[in-house]
């Protein structure tokens, strides 16, 4: 039995040479041995200006940008396709499981300060950005789409263009519940609320509790 006073000692000394290169990753892996997965491993995030990024996370983006104590967990991907443009974490978000972020066509993912991304969620920006602001709380399998696909008639589908009716905007302080699907053009103001699976197809006011597909306000939280 390891005592736990020198597994947070062998934690920290590997969390310190943590990083993006592969020694880094190599660093974390060491690191967290002791560690127990997942949500365990958030701990880790914060013995190092740089963050904990999982060794089994996948990172194809030259224009990713992070900042202090970030957390990337298992099974992220993040990737650009197709002349993407930035992706910008700011300090303490917590991208968890299985996240999926991908830019193409000149879109931008930002996302705020103190923002937590349950597992499985999707940021696909194409043609337009996904910005979400500070102290937003994400619960699994959300879908961020600021594109549309063509459909119209006499030719494939797959063929057909994509447009956009703008960018996905997300206010500081929103708690978006289980599997809400955002589409292009919305913003959702500060400090709303968005009930599990809806369907946001226009924009809602600050301080708002909607639900619904498509999402509609039911009340505020004044």
């Amino acid at each position: 039995m390891i005592p736990s006073d020198l597994k947070k000692k062998w934690a920290r000394f590997w969390m310190n040479l943590s990083g993006t290169s592969i020694g880094g990753r190599v660093a974390t892996h060491l690191g967290s041995l002791f560690v127990p997965k997942y949500l365990g491993r958030i701990e880790l995030a914060y013995l190092n200006k740089k963050g904990y990024i999982s060794p089994n996370a996948s990172i194809e983006h030259k224009n990713l940008t992070l900042g202090n104590y970030v957390f990337i967990g298992d099974g992220v991907k993040i990737y650009n396709a197709r002349n993407g443009g930035r992706v910008e974490l700011d300090d303490n978000v917590h991208l968890n499981d299985n996240i999926y972020i991908q830019t193409g066509q000149g879109g931008n993912v930002k996302i705020g300060k103190n923002t937590h991304i349950q597992p499985s969620c999707y940021l696909l920006a194409y043609k337009g950005s996904i910005n979400i602001g500070s102290d937003v709380q994400i619960a699994p399998q959300c879908a961020f789409y600021p594109y549309d696909h063509g459909i119209l008639p006499g030719e494939l589908i797959f063929k057909q263009p994509l447009t956009t009716k703008g960018d996905i905007k997300i206010g500081n302080d929103v708690w978006l519940g289980f599997g809400v699907i955002i589409l292009s053009g919305v913003t959702v103001g500060t400090g709303s609320v968005v009930g599990a699976g809806s369907v946001v197809t226009s924009s809602i006011p600050d301080g708002s509790i909607a639900v619904g597909s498509p999402a509609r306000v039911i009340k505020t939280r004044a």
